[in-house]
C-alpha cells in the first residue's frame, strides 16, 4: 500500500522504509502485558524515503505540508485491516513519531486503528 500511495501523492517511487523496531522482548508501556514486539508480531516505521530524495517522517504534519499529511493518513487507513493494530501520530504520546503495526488477535476478530 505504501508504494502506490507514495507515488500517487508525490509522483516518486518509494525507495525505502526506515524500520525503527521489530522484535524486542519487553512489556507494553503499561507494564502489565507483553508487547506484540516481544512475540515478533509487530513492526514500527519511523520514516519513508522516496526516489527523488524526499524524506517523510511519520509525525503529524503542519497544514503547510498537506501532501505529507495526506500520505500519513492514507498509510494509516490502508494498514487498518491487513494489520489488527495500527497506531501512529495522534493516537498516544508513545506513537507520536512512528507507526506501529501488529497482528494481535482480537476477541471479536476486529481491528484497533488510531
Amino acid at each position: 500500500h505504501a508504494a502506490p500511495q507514495s507515488h500517487a501523492i508525490f509522483n516518486a517511487r518509494l525507495s525505502s522504509i526506515n524500520q525503527v523496531s521489530a522484535y524486542v522482548c519487553r512489556t507494553r508501556s503499561s507494564g502489565s502485558k507483553l508487547s506484540e514486539h516481544a512475540r515478533a508480531n509487530a513492526l514500527d516505521w519511523g520514516s519513508l524515503e522516496l526516489s527523488d530524495g524526499t524524506h517523510i517522517d511519520i509525525v503529524r504534519h503542519r497544514r503547510s505540508e498537506p501532501r505529507r499529511a495526506r500520505l500519513i493518513g492514507r498509510l494509516r487507513d490502508a494498514a487498518c485491516g491487513p494489520f489488527k493494530t495500527v497506531l501512529g501520530p495522534g493516537s498516544d504520546p508513545d506513537h507520536a513519531d512512528h507507526f506501529h503495526f501488529d497482528l494481535a488477535e482480537r476477541r471479536n476478530g476486529g481491528t484497533y486503528c488510531q
